[in-house]
């Protein structure tokens, strides 16, 4: 019975991989790359577009567009600085915390839970092909999560926000 567990929960895994580049990398019917700007993956409520720049780049300018918009850059943590720091080896892969109580704290009032989740936290990372990727937690997802009711316009807003500063950081 173990066995058949633990090869199920990998073939589920593979799957999942195999189903994640799909979504990210579709072909057209010439087979040759068609862009995909971004993608939704509701199981790990992540939204993800590909960016035109180097992770450093997107970085710079994911910051830049942020305070531009009044908003305050908490932290930025450079994970392939850090591992460097201690000997290891990782692709570029930052992430920007950032917010603005004005958001955070009305969603917060709404479902205190949530505040396991603020600041915002958006990812630009490297992958093995050299393409880089911004993502963030989608709100919906972080509604399911913390059962959040009666707040939609909160959380659309919030979504309006993410997409539109990730939007900007990632184009030409």
């Amino acid at each position: 019975m173990i066995k058949l567990v633990s090869v199920a929960a990998l073939a589920l895994a593979v799957s999942s991989c195999a189903s994640i580049d799909t979504l990210l990398t579709k072909t057209n019917n010439t087979g040759s790359m068609t862009k995909t700007m971004t993608s939704t993956n509701a199981e790990k409520g992540l939204v993800t577009m590909q960016s035109n720049h180097s992770v450093q780049e997107t970085a710079d300018k994911l910051a830049a567009i942020i305070e531009s918009k009044g908003m305050k850059v908490f932290a930025r943590v450079d994970h392939q600085k850090n591992a460097q720091g201690v000997d290891l080896t990782l692709r570029p892969t930052q992430v920007i915390m950032f917010g603005n109580p004005k958001a955070g704290t009305p969603l917060m009032n709404c479902e205190q839970s949530v505040a396991i989740d603020l600041p915002q936290k958006i990812l630009i990372s490297e992958d093995a092909d050299k393409k880089v990727w911004l993502s963030y937690n989608d709100p919906q997802y972080l509604k399911t999560r913390h059962n959040i009711k009666g707040c939609d316009a909160v959380i659309d807003n919030i979504s309006k926000a993410l997409n539109g500063v990730s939007t900007a950081a990632v184009a030409k």
